[in-house]
């Protein structure tokens, strides 16, 4: 009997898996497809400069959250698996993560503003358009800081289809925007502000659901600001160095290219943005059940390679694709891009690369492992210089090339790291 219970345990357990990745792939399939019909609308849409505009407005907006969180949500993320369910509690953390992503949102909207404007006015942008791009991104800042601390709680409770409805909605709402204006002002700054404009939408719905999981009327906590600033220490270094590494392809291109460069660029990035399915399935599914596992060395290293055997198969079929089709793929963005077959694939190569280094790197940082910023920077920017040596960085291949090399670096790295740390720390 005890036998039959098991097996009907470990049925169950596989039934419930089926119906939540497929009930979730098909909503984030969804989403993952209106968001990709707007891209590819505004490459379509916008003459090739102002969607280099639109790439240079976006690649600083990446920037300005990644040093707007350096580090909060894992540090966040881990605090709330701890509590996750306690309502009062998890209500206290998640207040806490959001007071403290408001200041340092602040900050680095001040640190890399100037930057935007000089790079917008390097690639002959108007002093006009340059502060309008700058104002519309500052909506889709703050909303989109704001949206990833609201979808903790939703995430460790597993709450799966009402978080997933919601950025369905949010992107549709978004396309219609970007559809019925785009058309009359074929503008950079229309499409990044319809991009804000759903997120605020979002965010109200978010702020609803995290409600039923956490006590949204809770006050930060000084205690909890001090463990979450100890990842912020541990990670700002690394997310610094990744406002550079993270984009190498555009910041390269942005100062050594022209405006052609940085629109075609950004065009297959595009294209690359389809895999973000793959990123959005396992930050949703995945990584918060690896950040609620017990700590037993031989079941995180396991489930650990499980995941990257998985995502390396997967790479490989997208990769294969990509090879054999690559004008029909080409043919997706427009006529302006149809000579880029080599480029393309090394892009996909780069994004594939990418997903698994971020994998890596998001599964040990939610465990609270996180890799000394003063191995991975020295290391990468030695890698950078190298390559810029042997590699001719002001073509779009030798970019992509480079872009290559580093995520095959940072993967060895947070692979031996990870196996190091578990094996030190669990004995």
């Amino acid at each position: 009997m005890l036998k039959i219970s098991n097996f009907n345990t470990r049925y169950d357990k596989i039934l419930t898996w089926i119906k939540l990745i497929s009930v979730t792939s098909l909503l984030e399939i969804v989403v993952q497809a209106i968001g990709f019909f707007s891209g590819i609308l505004v490459i379509r849409l916008l003459p090739p400069n102002e969607y280099a505009f639109y790439t240079l407005a976006n690649t600083l907006l990446g920037t300005m959250a990644v040093l707007a969180d350096g580090g909060i949500s894992s540090g966040t993320m881990a605090q709330a698996g701890k509590v996750w369910q306690d309502k009062v509690k998890l209500g206290t953390v998640l207040a806490t993560g959001m007071d403290l992503r408001k200041k340092f949102a602040v900050v680095s909207l001040l640190i890399v503003s100037p930057f935007l404007i000089y790079l917008l006015r390097h690639h002959e942008a108007s002093w006009l358009m340059s502060f309008l791009l700058l104002i519309s991104i500052i909506p889709a800042f703050f909303t989109a800081l704001s949206g990833n601390i609201l979808q903790l709680a939703p995430k460790l409770h597993q709450d799966i289809i009402p978080l997933q409805t919601t950025n369905v909605l949010s992107n549709a709402f978004r396309f219609i925007i970007t559809t019925l204006l785009i058309f009359i002002f074929p503008w950079a700054f229309i499409a990044i502000l319809a991009s804000g404009t759903s997120q605020i939408w979002s965010n109200i719905r978010l702020r609803k659901i995290s409600s039923k999981h956490a006590d949204m009327k809770q006050k930060p906590d000084a205690s909890i600001r001090r463990e979450i600033l100890v990842f912020v220490k541990r990670i700002l270094p690394g997310a610094i160095y990744f406002c550079v590494s993270g984009q190498i392809t555009i910041w390269i291109i942005s100062f050594f290219g022209n405006t052609n460069s940085i629109a075609q660029v950004g065009a297959l990035g595009r294209l690359g943005m389809v895999l973000g399915i793959f990123g959005t399935l396992i930050g949703t599914l995945v990584t918060p059940r690896f950040a609620r596992l017990i700590k037993d060395k031989n079941k995180l290293i396991k489930i650990f390679f499980q995941i990257q055997m998985g995502l390396i198969l997967l790479v490989i079929f997208i990769i294969s694709i990509t090879y054999n089709f690559p004008n029909q793929i080409l043919w997706i963005i427009g006529k302006d891009y149809q000579n880029l077959q080599m480029e393309l694939v090394l892009s996909i190569i780069g994004a594939c690369l990418g997903i698994i280094a971020g994998t890596s790197f998001s599964l040990s940082s939610n465990r609270g492992i996180l890799v000394n910023p003063f191995l991975t920077i020295p290391t990468i920017v030695i890698t950078i210089a190298i390559g810029a040596m042997l590699i001719d960085i002001r073509t779009i291949q030798g970019v992509l090339k480079l872009n290559i090399i580093i995520a095959l670096i940072e993967i060895v790295m947070y692979y031996l790291y990870f196996i190091f740390k578990v094996n030190s720390d669990l004995k």
